[in-house]
């Protein structure tokens, strides 16, 4: 073998090697994410099974607000079937657009429900009602930290999945446009300096 032959060889080895770490790197990137969501969905689903607790420790005080209580176990429901969609495919911009929505819809539930809880004060002490209010809160503070986890994972892949070069191999080895943010809708607060007069 002449010295060129050896030159070219190793040009291409360095090539394929290349061209595997990108494949590699995707490959890790999306579980990643993936992970990530699988994190929120063991949250969420938590928060799922809290809600009727809630619901059925509040329906004892809360019989003229009926309305209420449906209502919020219709989110949740809705929820719960968004939820099950972007789990088997949380790549899918539509599915976890659609969680974002429910959760969203669930969270103005949830909010209506505490508005008429402080209506009763007897009901806010109640015990069973603190606990399970304390439970949701913790279990929204670990949904939030997941899904920033689950955000920044899916910002890594975009990021890596566009850039120079891997955009050329990306398609080829079956790495399309996915990733979606999951935004819910209490996120998505306008923040505006307030209005001072003297």
């Amino acid at each position: 073998m002449d010295i060129s032959t050896i030159i070219w060889l190793v040009i291409i080895a360095a090539l394929v090697l290349y061209v595997i770490s990108i494949y590699n790197k995707l490959v890790s990137l999306r579980h990643r994410y993936e992970n990530a969501f699988a994190q929120i969905e063991v949250q969420l689903k938590r928060r799922y099974d809290l809600i009727p607790n809630l619901v059925e420790s509040a329906r004892g005080y809360l019989k003229h607000e009926r309305e209420t209580l449906e209502a919020v176990i219709a989110a949740r429901n809705s929820a719960l079937a968004g939820l099950k969609a972007a789990a088997n495919n949380p790549g899918s911009a539509s599915a976890i657009a659609d969680l974002g929505n429910a959760e969203g819809l669930l969270s103005n539930a949830l909010g209506r429900l505490n508005v008429v809880m402080e209506a009763y004060p007897d009901l806010k002490a109640n015990q069973t009602i603190q606990q399970v209010m304390e439970e949701l809160t913790s279990t929204e503070n670990k949904v939030a930290f997941a899904r920033q986890a689950f955000n920044d994972g899916v910002t890594s892949y975009n990021i890596f999945r566009q850039s120079f070069p891997p955009v050329f191999f990306a398609g080829f080895f079956g790495h399309r446009e996915n990733g979606e943010l999951l935004e819910f809708a209490d996120s998505e607060v306008i923040q505006t300096a307030p209005r001072v007069e003297f």
